[in-house]
Formats: C-alpha cells, structure tokens, sequence
C-alpha cells in the first residue's frame, strides 16, 4: 500500500537500476544486456527456466561477482565504485542456506551480529528469534532444524544489520506448503516495514502471490516486464464458459452471441474474453432471457506467460 501511494503521488524511488548489464563466460552469453529498475518498498520478482541467468543477475547485483558492461546503482550506491557501501545496505538468502550446522540457532545469529558489528549481538538474537517464531529452538543445533526452520535462520540471519533491499535467490526451493507460505507472510511483512525484496523463483505461484512487479529472463535477455496482472493481459486465451441445460437454450444463445465456441456434447459455450467484470456483465445481458446452467471465467495464468514467453512447454 505504501508503494502504490508513493507511486500515484509520483514519489516513487529506486532500490535498483539496472542499464545494459552484460556478462558472458567464455562464448556463453548468460546476460546480453538488460534493463531492470526496483522500486524501493516492493517486491521485484525476476522468473526464468533454469540457466536463464536468473541467479548470475543476484550475484552480479550483490556484488558476488563483477559484470562485463553496464551501469547498476543498488541501494544509491554505484556497484563499481561503491561496493563496499552496497553490501553495508544488502542481505543475501541463497538457494543453499548459510547457516552453520554445527552451531545453535542463537549462535549462529549472535555470530552474524558480531560480524555486523551490532552493539548488542545477543538481543539482536532473541529478537530474530521470536520474530521468526524460532525461540524454542534457539538453544538447538542447526542441524537438527527441519528445511522450513533453517530457511527462517537463513533469512533471520540475513536481517541481523537491517538491510535496506533482500536478495532472495528461490528461498523456497525443497520447502512443503506450509513453510512455503510461512516464507510469504514473512516477505509481505518485510515489504510493509519498507525493505525492497528482488526475488528470484521457479514457482509461478510465488511470484504471482508476492511480487508487484515481474520480469521474465530467458537466454539472458527480458523477454516481458510488468505487473502480474499486466503479464497475463498480454497472453491470448481468456474466455468465458457458459453451460446450458439443454441442446434448443445453447442454440439460442450461440445464436445471440455470434463469437463463441459451441460444444453441442457438453452444452457449452466458449466466449473470448479478458473476464473483467464489464465484459461479464455484457454478455449476461444479452442472455438476460436465457436460462444460464453454470459459468466459470478463465483468464490466462503466469504459467501461460511464462510458457507463450520463453518456449519452456516445447523443449
């Protein structure tokens, strides 16, 4: 909410600006140069199949590697003249979690604070701690926490020195559903505290649950960029489904209709549509006279998007 009002009173900054940004292992391009720009406060989620360079993008942006060409400002600060600064205001939470197996929960946070060089390490601790409902477990080796726990010390860890934007590079990879959504409730009460989260994901689900703006990398380039809603108003297929009770009503309203779809087996009727409301409501009426049997809409999906984008279904 925040973001949307900032935005509308044209107040909107951003946490990360990305233009040109190349990089290329031998002949292999994974970035070929690409434009990105993260508002502060929102949740910025970049999609893509495995080797699409989604993970290169994270460590280039965290300082983790360098990049062959282009400009990238992170937090304000330049990335090649200001890194040091850059990760002051950063935090990273990888695919593969950074917590020591063989330290506690409250040590491995407590260390995290004494490399910060936060005053009191310790407090910092508990804090995290029962922030990220880990408190009965503090006392217990790493080791012995399940996937969702360790993912919830991963990003508690992370946040020891406060950072200004996340890094969250597939934090859900491997978790059940349940830790899967306590991840998300855990992002969206980040973003209403004002810290900028740039997500990368496999789950198309995710994305279309937390990010505010998406960005769809295949073969090292943007393919789309956008809203979720905006993605999937680009993708063909939204329809509506009309079924009728009998043969004589679906020819009726075929018939009224003129464009649409006819299944004289299943008496239904397939209308094109991008299932706003307005669009619904324009069709009711021209069968106001009509008996209805049932109605669903189908509005194109991200994985609609992300497959039509980058070609994933036929290779």
């Amino acid at each position: 909410m925040k973001a949307v009002l900032a935005s509308l009173l044209g107040m909107t900054k951003s946490a990360i600006t990305v233009t040109g940004l190349r990089k290329s292992y031998g002949e292999q391009t994974v970035l070929g140069g690409i434009d990105l720009d993260v508002a502060e406060g929102t949740v910025f989620s970049l999609l893509g199949p495995n080797g699409a360079g989604k993970t290169t993008a994270v460590k280039i942006l965290s300082t983790l590697t360098s990049a062959d060409a282009g400009t990238v400002r992170v937090a304000g600060f330049d990335l090649v003249r200001q890194a040091g600064a850059i990760r002051g205001a950063i935090g990273v939470t990888g695919q593969f979690s950074a917590v020591d197996n063989l330290l506690t929960g409250a040590e491995n946070l407590i260390m995290m604070g004494d490399l910060y060089r936060v005053p009191d390490s310790r407090k910092r601790a508990a804090e995290l701690l029962a922030r990220f409902d880990l408190e009965d477990a503090a006392d217990k080796f790493a080791m012995t926490y399940s996937g969702g726990m360790r993912r919830r010390l991963d990003l508690a860890m992370t946040l020891t020195g406060t950072p200004k934007i996340i890094f969250l590079d597939e934090p859900t990879t491997g978790l059940d559903p349940r830790s899967r959504h306590t991840m998300w409730q855990i992002v969206r009460e980040l973003v209403t505290s004002g810290v900028t989260i740039f997500l990368t994901t496999q789950y198309l689900d995710e994305a279309d649950q937390l990010a505010d703006r998406i960005a769809v990398l295949d073969h090292g380039r943007i393919m789309a960029e956008g809203t979720p809603a905006g993605l999937k108003r680009l993708i063909p297929g939204g329809h509506i489904l009309l079924r009728f009770h009998d043969a004589r009503t679906l020819d009726e309203a075929a018939r009224v209709l003129g464009a649409a779809t006819c299944d004289d087996e299943a008496l239904t009727l397939q209308v094109p549509s991008d299932g706003d409301v307005k669009a619904l409501r324009a069709v009711l009426d021209r069968l106001d006279h009509l008996e209805v049997a049932g109605l669903a809409v189908h509005t194109p999906d991200l994985d609609d998007v992300f497959f039509a984008l980058t070609g994933e279904a036929s290779r």
